[in-house]
């Protein structure tokens, strides 16, 4: 990761420039959540694709991009804001969510904050497309955050109705960053659809890795407890594999687990899950997701950066926080 930022590194503490002053407000309390949340780490992996992107275009002509890495963060911030208080959310990078902190009221408007603050800068670049890609991939998000909602303790989700929770909640960000560094670089429609797609396929990777690690990681690495999905009931592939394919004893502990939630079943789930083979499956799908993504960048000219964002694929499946 360190080789990977390091091409953008420049770029990346330009965002971040970006993020503190435009974090600004008159209200102590925005300002207060808002640079507790942004400054509390992360991967930063959703900017740093919107540079990629552009750098593999051959971005040249100001600093837009730096300005839609920013938007980009504030928008992933915002839903994790939001996130936090609709789970219960108390552990997050290893920290205290803003909810726990700040409480739920706090949370849900800074979020409303940050929202409206990259719509704000968005508007600044003054270009219809890119505010269509960012506003329908912002609904799209709500859209997905509707459907897990709807889908927690549903121990008869299937997997294609995960997949697709998945790349509106998760992947459907992932994209738009992709798709934004492919318009400002002046691509063409093949290469824009081919970054779009990247991006896509990229972060179903990534979550569905994260469904791996909710059941593997170390607590210290993914800064979160695992079991959480599991507490909060929701149906992820792990689960939904055991349901499909496991033992009736295993089926049945995952299927009392989904329908009830908390963490009593916790450990009888985990051992369900690590015996059936559940793990390992969602790992290949998630492998699958990556070799999308990087077969996607086809269209995409040979350079440091699309060898970074091929790399980026195979970091997202081959992490472990």
């Amino acid at each position: 990761m360190e080789q990977f930022y390091g091409l953008i590194g420049a770029d990346m503490s330009a965002v971040d420039a970006v993020i503190r002053q435009r974090l600004h407000s008159d209200v102590v309390l925005v300002r207060q959540v808002a640079e507790y949340i942004v400054q509390g780490g992360g991967k930063r992996l959703r900017p740093a694709l919107v540079l990629l992107a552009a750098g593999a275009l051959g971005y040249d002509k100001g600093t837009f991009h730096h300005e839609l890495a920013a938007v980009i963060e504030f928008i992933h911030t915002a839903t994790l804001l939001h996130d936090d208080v609709v789970d219960g959310s108390e552990l997050r990078r290893g920290r205290e969510t803003a909810n726990a902190l700040f409480g739920n009221a706090a949370s849900v408007l800074v979020g409303d904050f940050l929202y409206s603050r990259a719509f704000q800068m968005m508007v600044s670049v003054n270009d219809m497309r890119i505010m269509q890609v960012l506003s329908d991939a912002t609904n799209v998000i709500a859209e997905g955050e509707v459907l897990q909602l709807m889908n927690c303790h549903d121990a008869d989700l299937d997997e294609a109705a995960y997949l697709k929770v998945i790349r509106y909640k998760t992947a459907k960000l992932f994209e738009a960053a992709a798709q934004l560094g492919a318009i400002i670089g002046g691509g063409n429609a093949a290469v824009e659809a081919g970054m779009a797609a990247y991006g896509l396929h990229l972060g179903t990777a990534f979550q569905l890795i994260d469904d791996v690690l909710d059941y593997s990681g170390a607590e210290d690495e993914t800064g979160k407890h695992l079991g959480d999905d599991l507490a909060e009931g929701k149906p992820t592939l792990p689960l939904i594999f055991v349901l499909r394919n496991g033992s009736e004893p295993q089926a049945a502990a995952v299927r009392r687990a989904i329908e009830s939630g908390g963490r009593d079943d916790f450990p009888q789930v985990l051992a369900a899950i690590r015996a059936s083979g559940a793990l390992e499956y969602t790992r290949r799908r998630a492998e699958s997701e990556a070799q999308l993504a990087t077969a996607a960048l086809a269209p995409v000219a040979a350079s440091q950066y699309k060898d970074s964002l091929l790399e980026l694929a195979f970091f997202a499946v081959a992490r472990n926080y």
